[in-house]
């Protein structure tokens, strides 16, 4: 049976894959709390990773330690460099993909996926300049901040990976409130207090964040959408 790995940052992210997830149990191992299902005769593990460096090194590093899968994807959010990138577009990570993506593309079919460059950052990007500045001097259309470890540890392992994405964020549509209200990284939460005391502050930024959580529901679907037709089509 083939087994497959699928990777979230957050539960944000994964909600609707998991909630369409057959068989579903939650199980513990090394540390971890992982969400096993099935999609057809496919066996799948969820993991999420957290946000950043530090704890999705320490994390993916638990969850493939005497594990071996015939997959793994990296899934979830990205935000756009560029201006050719919209919301809710797809993307295939090109420069940390291991699997032969020409194959990939037919299975994603009827989807539209755009092959890209993508760059992982140590911190969110809040800035429409800092956007374009890291644009020109990387060559990436899009950012995020967990599958380049992934593809380190992948490679270590020597499990192929696809990096799939959906964008959330460009350069025209950024975050409805400074990142570190939104989501404090060192504690992998978002601090209520600290967002209502924003919004008390800021009042007109409420439709922002109330068109930003429509924003990321649509990017659940559509993730979640992609993912079982990929793993339909294997």
């Amino acid at each position: 049976m083939t087994r497959i790995a699928v990777t979230f940052a957050l539960p944000a992210e994964s909600s609707e894959f998991l909630r369409r997830l057959g068989n579903k149990a939650r199980a513990d191992r090394n540390r971890l709390r992982i969400v096993q299902g099935t999609i057809g005769d496919r066996t799948i593990e969820v993991l999420h990773t957290g946000v950043g460096e530090k704890i999705c090194k320490e994390r993916i590093g638990n969850f493939l330690q005497d594990q071996q899968f015939d997959l793994l994807i990296s899934a979830g959010f990205a935000g756009a460099l560029n201006h050719e990138l919209q919301i809710n577009d797809l993307l295939v990570a090109k420069n940390f993909s291991t699997i032969d993506l020409k194959q990939a593309h037919l299975l994603f079919s009827p989807l539209v996926i755009h092959p890209i460059d993508l760059l992982t950052v140590r911190a969110v990007i809040d800035s429409s300049e800092e956007r374009e500045r890291m644009a020109r001097e990387s060559g990436a259309s899009a950012v995020d901040m967990e599958t380049e470890f992934i593809a380190r540890a992948c490679a270590v392992h020597e499990i192929p990976l696809l990096a799939l994405r959906v964008i959330t964020d460009t350069p025209t549509q950024l975050f409805p409130a400074p990142p570190s209200v939104l989501f404090d990284i060192q504690q992998q939460r978002t601090h209520i207090a600290a967002l209502a005391k924003f919004l008390l502050l800021n009042p007109s930024r409420l439709a922002n964040l109330i068109r930003f959580a429509s924003r990321i529901a649509g990017a659940r679907t559509t993730l979640a959408n992609a993912l079982f037709e990929f793993v339909r089509n294997l």
